[in-house]
């Protein structure tokens, strides 16, 4: 397998594959083929990005006709038919049942680029500064993003100092179950020192924190405190969103009614970027025409394939089976977990993004590697990567998810031999 290219004239600053190292030459749905015909299971879909699977047909039969037809494929922030197609269909699928009025902001084509602009309207609605952010969040590399990411090995590359938020824990770390409360009774004395914020942002699934599920109790306290300090209520559903706990909203069901939601990763269905804010219109009303700009807004590859995704969330008997192949995993997580008492691993997830926290980061690049060597591509996160997440594509099949969780287990089993 030839990577030489790769290294001579590629910058240093690859990541992924140095974990994956071969070289890819086809994709479909659950599986990518190297070029020397090797078929790996993914279990990694982009990071989270290919929630409907690799080349999906039905996304890939659309974006074909709109380009043979020569369709607008890239337009700023202009009207087109793409457009107006998607934000119809997304208001009709998405808004509409849920009593929504949010806007739809369209920004530069990533995650980051949307966390970018929800801080960006908080301050400005608010003319205030400070954002309050928890601890293991991811939320972007750019530098406001950035600033609200926990992560230090993330934080370390700025070459700057990242100012402006204020860290609180998790729910699920040390301190997280008061420190709400304890936050609250600081701002309500005004010998505190401290301030009201200008918003609250948060993941209901903290994906690449860990796999750290909060409650709806807790998110219910974060936004009540958001409301009574008049700041925003901000969840980042970049990834743990669009279907993959088994709904469209990570946070569906919890009764919960945030002025902004970002959404990137999975939006555009197949794998082409685009990011999108949904803003209250009090909220968005602070904008001013051209006040965020974004020279890669009106993507309209993306506007195609999204709006064919958006029928994946009519579709019930797609919604079920996310969340029975998610039981399928967990349940599988469970029984390894159980079957190594004296590691003390914990399974934690929602719908299709299940993880195992394994307490040991060197232990779970082994099994990186060990899955990687029997055709599985997985990936660690959480601090110091020692939690390995499990996100196939939502539309797997039965035998592949069956199969990637055997190899998992063997990964595993292997790892262990040579740790």
């Amino acid at each position: 397998m030839d990577t030489t290219i790769f290294e001579h004239h590629e910058s240093s600053i690859r990541g992924y594959c140095r974990n994956f190292p071969t070289v890819f030459a086809s994709a479909s749905n659950a599986r990518q083929t190297a070029e020397d015909g090797t078929s790996y299971i993914d279990f990694f879909s982009g990071a989270g990005v290919l929630n409907f699977g690799h080349n999906n047909p039905r996304m890939k039969e659309a974006m074909i006709e709109f380009l043979q037809s020569d369709g607008v494929a890239h337009s700023l922030d202009t009207y087109t038919t793409t457009k107006r197609d998607f934000i119809q269909r997304f208001h009709e699928v998405v808004l509409a049942p849920r009593g929504m009025d949010h806007r739809l902001q369209f920004m530069g084509p990533t995650g980051s680029n949307a966390v970018e602009a929800a801080l960006k309207l908080a301050r400005l609605s608010t003319g205030r500064r400070e954002i309050v952010a928890f601890s293991h969040g991811f939320h972007g590399m750019t530098l406001g993003s950035l600033a609200a990411t926990a992560n230090h090995a993330f934080r370390q590359w700025a070459g700057v100092p990242l100012t402006d938020v204020v860290r609180l824990p998790f729910e699920t770390a040390p301190g997280g179950r008061t420190a709400i409360a304890e936050y609250a009774a600081s701002l309500r004395d005004t010998s505190s020192g401290n301030t009201p914020p200008a918003a609250f942002l948060v993941e209901p699934v903290q994906a690449e924190g860990g796999v750290n599920v909060a409650s709806r109790e807790w998110l219910h306290e974060v936004q009540d405190l958001a409301r009574e300090v008049g700041a925003l209520f901000i969840i980042d559903d970049i990834q743990a969103g669009i279907g993959r706990t088994g709904s469209y909203f990570s946070f569906d069901d919890m009764d919960l009614d945030p002025d902004i939601i970002t959404l990137a990763k999975g939006l555009g269905g197949f794998g082409t970027p685009i990011a999108m804010n949904l803003n209250k219109p009090a909220v968005d009303d602070n904008w001013s025409p051209g006040a965020h700009t974004g020279t890669f807004r009106g993507q309209g590859l993306s506007f195609i394939a999204g709006t064919v995704a958006l029928g994946y969330f009519t579709d019930e008997a797609f919604l079920a089976g996310v969340r029975d192949k998610g039981q399928v995993m967990r349940e599988r997580l469970e029984r390894i977990a159980a079957d190594h008492p004296d590691r003390d691993w914990e399974v934690r997830g929602r719908g299709m993004m299940q993880a195992l926290d394994t307490g040991d980061g060197a232990f779970a690049k082994q099994v990186q590697a060990e899955a990687f060597d029997r055709g599985l591509l997985i990936g660690p996160c959480g601090t110091g990567g020692q939690v390995i997440k499990l996100i196939p594509p939502l539309t797997i099949g039965e035998d592949d998810l069956a199969e990637g969780l055997d190899l998992f287990e063997q990964a595993i089993r292997a790892a262990q031999a040579v740790t």
